[in-house]
């Protein structure tokens, strides 16, 4: 799979769903699979985002990190507001 497309290293932490957010539900959804399945992050970061750990590891994991976050404060809260904006 190819990486997610222009991402930024540090995922938002805004309490709004942003529109980076909205582009990357996708990735998200994906580091939330690879983590409930017990996957090494090393592993998901190098595939998910394009970046190898062993050249650049404090970048990868931070990347890694904020991204997971910002993905559980989308199942947490982002959710509510992803929902709104949705025709009925």
């Amino acid at each position: 799979m190819k990486p997610a497309p222009s991402f930024v290293d540090d995922a938002p932490t805004e309490a709004a769903l942003t529109e980076y957010d909205r582009r990357h539900i996708k990735l998200y959804l994906r580091l939330l699979d690879a983590d409930a399945d017990g996957a090494d992050w090393q592993e998901a970061v190098r595939i998910l985002f394009g970046i190898d750990p062993a050249l650049e590891g404090e970048r990868a994991r931070r990347v890694y990190a904020s991204h997971l976050a910002r993905a559980r404060w989308m199942t947490e809260h982002g959710y509510h507001q992803l929902r709104q904006g949705m025709p009925s």
